[in-house]
């Protein structure tokens, strides 16, 4: 989880600037308040220290909050829950209601399958302190390592306005084209070189150095303002602390994920005080948002709640007035309505509908809102409850038959692994040489890492295979799970069912081997099966089969295609399989 590091004389005065006495003197107070954040106190101050250079420590129990770590998002909770009133930020354009500015930032059509979008504006009014460059630093890399999956989807950079000639330019260019003098450097380095020589370039090389063009951001004098997302320059981008008017950017893959980051740490800003003035991005391509998007742009969708799921939820009938007031709490706009539920096929019913505010944009449905209710109507509002009901719990049959196929395979000689259900369309689909047909996506992820839901166990092993290669071979690992795909039979037209999935790796892996190991497996669990030739695009024509069971096909195996190794680094010879266990109970 998340944990961020408050200066905690500028915490306490965001949280509670009209009595901060009451949070820094009353330590269980200040816990206590804490949880409206799903935070807690990780390492209290040095209290040997001056009360401007003790450091509070806070750990975040919520991913789906990035507007909580740093100093002022943090604060900004506890403010609001205290009492503090819903915060206004004017400076954000809206649909039907945009923002003039004479600012703007070109996108150039060469940068749009690279890096293709951005989100900017311009923060003035004040100098920057110490503690406020250390807190954007921090905001910075929370943001970009782990919102933006290590730089991938989103980076950040912050640059002195007064030495910019504007319009700024973003494109695509040439890596060895190009030269500029990098942060912590001395002298000029091409992109390319500052891959390989520069430390920041070396750590986050992979995700460029495979690529034929390169962004870069440039003013209109062509000085160049950064390398996105490796390194800022040394004159433009080298903030220090006493600097006003700066112009902070964010680039990424994710336009939803863009604009979000690029809205938290506006809020942020001008919480702390500064003035924010937007900027428009001139796009040569079509994007969801338009050609033209002037940022801080609010793309956030209101989400309904009907009482009776609140009711549901929260085991306590709420009127719709608390169900308002408890939102206000937490920062969320409300109004009583009558409405339909998303995904809902019913009438319309009473309940609330939420605007999500500037900063967030994890409100995917109704539990959502009902959890914001929840939290800001305070848990120990809820009064305890006896269960009611007197159960046994017990493993579900599909666990124990799973468990009987992990003691197989492992007695078989291979290592069982586990993953996560979600993952890349880069990976789920293209690396395997897919077209997608049946995966899902969901409709509001986070980040693209966690975009789709798996249909499939073998791209989970063949991402472990792809990062194995120094290990002694040959490599044999398993994995069961869940998978989902499509299936208009079903109601909700998808279907989840449980997986086994083996991958063996070695020079003499073949489909011989592989069709050894299968039979071996159903030896064990007692059950006869039939194959039959397969053109799953993942393998070799004419070396793999669909495994049949009573005249279904419950799976399929065999040695897999090149072009899937190629793309996955893999460099020796593979062969695997996945069963439907669910089909064989």
């Amino acid at each position: 989880m998340p944990k961020i590091e408050v200066n905690e004389e500028v915490f306490y005065a965001l949280a509670d600037p009209e009595g901060r006495s009451r949070l820094q003197e009353n330590r269980a107070a200040f816990e206590e308040a804490l949880s409206c954040a799903k935070a807690e106190l990780d390492e209290d101050s040095d209290r040997s220290l001056p009360a401007a250079e003790r450091i509070l420590k806070i750990e975040l129990n919520d991913t789906n909050r990035p507007d909580l770590w740093g100093t002022a998002g943090c604060a900004r909770q506890l403010r609001v829950y205290g009492g503090g009133g819903i915060p206004e930020y004017p400076f954000f354009s809206r649909p039907g209601g945009v923002q003039k500015t004479e600012r703007k930032v070109q996108v150039k059509q060469t940068v749009k399958h690279v890096r293709p979008y951005m989100a900017a504006f311009i923060a003035g009014g004040k100098a920057i302190t110490d503690p406020m460059l250390r807190d954007m630093i921090q905001t910075q890399e929370k943001l970009a390592w782990n919102f933006g999956r290590k730089r991938r989807t989103i980076s950040m950079g912050l640059y002195r306005i007064s030495m910019i000639e504007w319009p700024v330019i973003y494109k695509g260019v040439d890596p060895d084209s190009v030269s500029f003098v990098p942060l912590q450097w001395d002298t000029p380095l091409s992109l390319r070189e500052i891959l390989k020589q520069h430390p920041k370039g070396k750590e986050y090389a992979f995700i460029q150095e495979h690529e034929p063009i390169h962004p870069l951001l440039t003013d209109l004098k062509g000085e160049v303002l950064s390398y996105p997302p490796i390194i800022n320059s040394a004159g433009l981008g080298a903030v220090q602390v006493g600097d006003t008017d700066l112009f902070v950017e964010i680039t990424g893959s994710d336009i939803n994920s863009v604009t979000l980051a690029l809205s938290i740490v506006a809020c942020d800003l001008a919480d702390n005080g500064f003035t924010i003035e937007p900027v428009e991005i001139e796009y040569e391509y079509d994007t969801p948002f338009g050609r033209n998007v002037v940022t801080p742009w609010y793309f956030q969708e209101p989400v309904f709640c009907s009482l009776a799921r609140v009711a549901k939820f929260l085991g306590e009938n709420l009127g719709a007035d608390e169900c308002v007031r408890s939102l206000a709490r937490m920062g969320v706009r409300a109004e009583k309505a009558a409405g339909l539920e998303r995904g809902s096929a019913s009438g319309e019913s009473e309940g609330v509908r939420a605007w999500p505010p500037e900063y967030r944009n994890d409100f995917l449905h109704a539990a959502d809102v009902a959890e914001d209710i929840m939290i800001g109507r305070s848990l120990n509002s809820f009064k305890p409850m006896r269960p009611g009901d007197f159960t046994v719990g017990r493993l579900s049959p599909v666990t124990l038959y799973s468990r009987k196929v992990k003691e197989i395979l492992t007695g078989m000689g291979y290592q069982e692994m586990i993953y996560n259900y979600l993952g890349s369309r880069k990976d789920l689909v293209e690396n395997m040489r897919g077209n997608g047909g049946r995966i899902i996506r969901i409709s509001n992820p986070m980040t693209e890492n966690y975009e789709y839901v798996r249909d499939s166990v073998l791209a989970s092993l063949m991402a472990s295979e792809s990062v194995s290669g120094h290990s002694a071979y040959p490599h044999r690992i398993f994995e069961i799970g869940k998978v989902a795909y499509r299936d208009e039979a079903e109601n909700y037209g998808t279907a989840t069912h449980q997986y086994a999935g083996f991958l063996h790796a070695d020079k003499d892996a073949n489909f011989n081997t592989a069709a050894g190991q299968l039979q071996t497996l159903f030896y064990y669990l007692s059950r006869e099966y039939e194959v039959q030739e397969s053109g799953d695009p993942r393998f070799i024509p004419g070396r793999a089969a669909a495994v049949l069971y009573r005249g279904r096909e419950i799976g399929v195996f065999g040695e897999i295609h090149p072009e899937v190794l190629e793309n996955w680094g893999v460099t020796v010879p593979c062969t695997a399989g996945e069963i439907d266990l669910e089909a064989l109970m």
